[in-house]
């Protein structure tokens, strides 16, 4: 159980920061061993599923206020305000990943949970290319000048993020620097996208055959897993939105890159 803390602890950092929320929870329980024996084959992918829950527990209730101006305004006002334009954005927005999840993701994920070298490099390669759009954009646009082109392309951007590595939150944070939004915002808009996507893959695994049964018999490992992601899950939303304000990336890169060499070198070893 102390294990099953661990990688609560380590989605509900990972899923918001730009490190790949999959990657690490593959790395931690597949090469570095923490779960692996408790959380076997058979419930891994189930498990990993219930984590994004409790993430997705501590988006809507970070940002409740937030969603319910969307929702009145959206569904009362059409676009007319910012608040209703940015539903309907976050909705056209979440068309392209959940078309490609529909399509690719079992092939993706069965072929790059075993891939660990690739998912290392794909962390670095991330890291870098991240931290240098960051550094060529400004910092001023704010999501009430984004249209509707802009969260398309941010929504693409998102199909990336089936291959673990890149990160859902950081391909979606690069693309919205790539359009000069500020990085606050980037943030914002990030995990407002991810709502739909992670909700849409939950219930996906739930209408799964015999998931009730599996989970069942392993409830307090998902009780916990989902209580402990979301708790850490609120505590990362609050950090990286103060840390943007007053800092890049550099960070981040810096972690993926040694992260990434750690585990090339654990593998190879």
């Amino acid at each position: 159980m102390f294990e099953v803390i661990i990688l609560g602890i380590i989605q509900g950092i990972a899923e918001f920061l730009p490190i790949s929320s999959s990657a690490h929870l593959i790395i931690f329980r597949d090469v570095f061993g923490i779960g692996s024996k408790l959380i076997g084959s058979n419930i891994d992918l189930a498990f990993d599923i219930a984590l994004h829950f409790g993430t997705l527990c501590a988006i809507g209730v970070y940002f409740f206020k937030d969603f319910l101006k969307m929702f009145i305004s959206g569904f009362t006002k059409g676009v007319k305000e910012k608040e209703g334009r940015l539903l309907w954005y976050i909705v056209a927005a979440t068309i392209p990943a959940a078309i490609a999840g529909l399509l690719f993701e079992d092939i993706i994920d069965s072929f790059f949970r075993k891939q660990y070298i690739l998912i290392a490099l794909a962390l670095i390669f991330m890291g870098i290319l991240i931290y240098i759009v960051d550094k060529k954009m400004p910092n001023k646009k704010s999501l009430d000048k984004f249209s509707l082109k802009d969260a398309l392309i941010v929504g693409c951007s998102q199909v990336l993020a089936l291959i673990p590595g890149f990160s859902r939150s950081g391909t979606t944070i690069m693309a919205s620097r790539g359009l000069k939004l500020n990085r606050e915002d980037a943030a914002k808009f990030s995990f407002y996208l991810s709502a739909p996507v992670v909700l849409g893959s939950v219930i996906l695994t739930l209408l799964e055959d015999g998931m009730f049964s599996l989970i069942a018999a392993n409830l307090w490992i998902f009780i916990v897993g989902i209580l402990v992601s979301f708790i850490s899950g609120l505590l990362c939303i609050n950090f990286l939105l103060k840390y943007l304000r007053k800092n890049d990336f550099k960070l981040f890169m810096i972690y993926r890159i040694i992260i990434g060499i750690i585990v090339i070198g654990f593998v190879l070893l």
